[in-house]
């Protein structure tokens, strides 16, 4: 019986998800038989740090692709908002199992609402992304730097005197989190990150027994639609993290894709959005790139990069 070795970090998040994985590709492929590598990754070790301080895009994928490359694993599970949108040469994206959910959560003690809160009240978290459009929506929050795993992320709310943390709800439904309460944010007042709630199967572009074996677990709407994301991220990418998010859904065969590039105050906001066939996935996020560019996102992501 052939084994395939799937690449994985050691977070309990990671380890779902390529549980997950693992047992699908078991359904599917009987003949087969999977086993889990762990690896550690430069964000795993650093959890002190903030993310955009060492590189943001990559300190969770750079070790697991560097193992791909290398030939010690046959696959990488990511998830898919963690990994840049320009691979290391020879790699691609092989699947996306169906995607989980996208939206970002509020975390407090009493499960309130952000109009709910406070002025002036303290919210943590480590995304660029969401302090931005938090303070475009409430310019009075006091919003502090946030990194860990899942529990010590928890932790700190209860402990550390902070008001709420953000979180995405994908990892609090996978993980069966009954005991916290929280408040969703809607997709249209917090845009996604780019690949959000969607789990990324990474393999060799050369591995063609590989690729049919992963293919299916692949859906469609979910893998056309971070296509179609990642390619708005690949145009616009500075090489470093910045507020930028989008959200890509397919309905039969249009596909949707709403985006934002903001400055990191929240101040200044560009939005947009581009429809058009579903196989024009990867044009409808260059497009819509290029839109926000025309509004003048260059000039945002070059003050951004100088700060």
């Amino acid at each position: 019986m052939r084994t395939i070795r799937i690449g994985t970090r050691g977070s309990k998040l990671a380890l779902w998800q390529a549980a997950y994985v693992r047992q699908s590709l078991e359904k599917s492929n009987p003949d087969i038989r999977f086993e889990q590598v762990i690896i550690k990754t430069e964000g795993d070790i650093d959890q002190k740090s903030s993310l955009t301080r060492i590189g943001g895009q990559g300190v969770f994928t750079k070790e697991i692709e560097k193992a791909l490359v290398n030939n010690e694993v046959d696959m990488a599970v990511h998830s898919l908002k963690d990994l840049p949108s320009k691979m290391p040469e020879g790699l691609v994206l092989g699947a996306v199992p169906e995607r989980g959910p996208v939206e970002d959560i509020l975390i407090t003690q009493n499960g309130l609402s952000l109009d709910q809160l406070p002025e002036s009240t303290r919210i943590a978290t480590g995304s660029i992304r969401r302090k931005s459009q938090l303070l475009n929506m409430r310019p009075d929050l006091l919003i502090t730097d946030l990194r860990g795993n899942i529990d010590t992320r928890i932790r700190k709310l209860k402990e550390e005197g902070i008001d709420g943390i953000i979180m995405a709800r994908a990892a609090v439904i996978r993980l069966n989190l009954k005991s916290i309460k929280y408040a969703v944010f809607s997709t249209e007042e917090m845009i996604p990150a780019v690949g959000q709630g969607a789990i990324g199967i990474q393999i060799r572009h050369d591995d063609t027994q590989v690729l049919d074996i992963v293919k299916t677990i692949n859906q469609d709407q979910a893998y056309y639609a971070v296509l179609a994301e990642r390619s708005l991220l690949s145009t616009l990418d500075s090489g470093c993290q910045f507020p930028v998010g989008a959200y890509a859904q397919v309905f039969n065969n249009t596909l949707r894709i709403n985006g934002f590039v903001a400055s990191e105050d929240g101040r200044n906001r560009l939005y947009d959005t581009v429809e058009c066939q579903r196989d024009d996935a990867e044009h409808a996020g260059n497009l819509l790139a290029k839109k926000l560019l025309e509004k003048g996102a260059k000039s945002l992501l070059d003050e951004f990069n100088r700060t």
